[in-house]
């Protein structure tokens, strides 16, 4: 009785990613503006979606079955989601990581028992030290392993249509007419922006990516602070039919963004968070007092402490 109990509640645990609350910011627009809190998640970012979705999907396809190995590359919020699923499930979890990745991040998935393989945060995805190479080869190396390969795989956005997508549209009763989330892998700015645009193609699907990516460089990028964001790579992930504007921000304005949104709104986000806000004051004066503007806050701002961006 007392394992069927402690099961109960080991698996329970995923039962509670989705559904996290839509709070208004008041940023003094004439538009109303409210916040996705996905840091709310049970693994702290909206990377829970995708992530359950995509190993429950390889589940019932049979690409991983007990006992196997979950290998994926990751700026951190996609791998502790996938280690905390794997301490759930039982797998053996293995995150490729670049160095540039918070302390925080990386603590959490070891903490889930993930083991981690760092590498440098090369500019180019083709670079055979990239940690999407090496994810890969570690991949095809290691028999009975599952990539859900969140850079590239349709999964991902598949995952935000069916969950995020919906979520936004019955919390704002409808009434949503712009969507502004950041642009990484592009799967939840895609995947929840074509469902908000079936639902009514007037809404305007704004995705943030960072000003130095491989994307707003026309493939000269550059580094960058900012994790989480940035699309630095070509990828089906993207619909760029869905996407009706993409507005590039600095690390210096999202940074600074950040700061404003904890010690003057009580939200406490993460680096992505802090260009889509920075994002959504750029657009203002394109919306009027009848629109209602959705910011996706993917995670927490507890994941960058580390980092002296709050400082």
């Amino acid at each position: 009785m007392m394992a069927m109990a402690d099961g109960a509640v080991r698996l329970g645990i995923l039962k509670a990613v989705g559904s996290t609350p839509l709070v208004e910011v008041d940023f003094g627009f004439r538009a109303k503006v409210f916040a996705k809190l996905e840091c709310l998640n049970p693994g702290g970012s909206m990377k829970d979606r995708s992530a359950l979705f995509m190993v429950e999907e390889a589940e019932r396809k049979g690409l991983l079955s007990p006992g196997g190995t979950i290998v994926e590359c990751s700026s951190g919020n996609q791998g502790a989601s996938l280690a905390m699923i794997g301490a759930v499930k039982g797998y053996k979890v293995i995150i490729v990581c670049s160095r540039k990745i918070s302390a925080e991040k990386l603590d959490a998935m070891r903490a889930y028992g993930a083991e981690t393989v760092m590498c440098p945060d090369t500019r180019l995805v083709t670079d055979r030290r990239n940690s999407h190479s090496v994810a890969n080869s570690l991949s095809r190396k290691i028999s009975g392993s599952f990539m859900p390969n969140q850079y590239y795989s349709l999964s991902n956005p598949e995952a935000h249509y069916l969950t995020l997508g919906p979520e936004i549209w019955a919390q704002t009763g409808g009434k949503i007419t712009h969507f502004f989330a950041a642009a990484g892998t592009g799967g939840t700015v895609s995947g929840a922006g074509k469902y908000l645009k079936e639902k009514n193609p007037r809404i305007k699907v704004i995705a943030v990516d960072a000003a130095t990516s491989f994307r707003a460089t026309k493939g000269r990028p550059k580094p960058y602070r900012l994790e989480g964001i940035g699309l630095d790579f070509d990828t089906p992930c993207f619909d760029a039919g869905v996407v009706d504007e993409t507005l590039c921000v600095t690390d210096r304005q999202a940074i600074g963004m950040m700061r404003s949104l904890a010690s003057r709104h009580g939200l406490l986000c993460g680096t992505s968070s802090g260009a889509v806000a920075y994002a959504v004051n750029k657009h203002a004066e394109k919306m009027g007092q009848n629109d209602l503007a959705v910011m996706v806050m993917g995670d927490s701002g507890r994941a960058y402490l580390s980092k002296g961006y709050f400082r």
